[in-house]
């Protein structure tokens, strides 16, 4: 079996609290984040992007797959919220210093899609 990088598991516990500045400590200093088109760099920028983009709305994330090596994570994430759409699989891909903190994080949509029994909600 095999167990999930602790930043990793540490980021996806904490980036919903209300207390930002405890999720970018499992970035290291000169990390980025690559989200909707946009790359932010360094961990003022991801606090920025944590406060401002990453909070814009509500939302309930599930895991429903992932894939872990020595310095990497992708992790499959169902959301679901207030946003255009209501639902979305999004793609998280990781990458961890030696020290074990977070030096990439890349959201993506994923090319999964949406499972058909879900299509007409993603149209409302």
């Amino acid at each position: 079996m095999t167990v999930m990088h602790s930043r990793v598991t540490d980021y996806f516990a904490l980036v919903d609290s209300d207390d930002k500045r405890r999720t970018i400590r499992v970035f290291a200093s000169d990390a980025e984040v690559v989200d909707d088109g946009r790359t932010y760099s360094g961990t003022d920028a991801i606090l920025d992007w944590l406060t401002g983009a990453a909070s814009e709305y509500a939302t309930t994330a599930s895991e429903l797959s992932s894939t872990i090596t020595m310095n990497t994570a992708s992790v499959l994430v169902r959301l679901e919220g207030n946003f255009p759409g209501d639902l979305i699989d999004l793609r998280h891909d990781f990458e961890l210093d030696p020290e074990g903190n977070l030096t990439r994080l890349a959201i993506e949509v994923s090319s999964q899609g949406v499972p058909a029994q879900h299509a007409d909600r993603k149209e409302s």
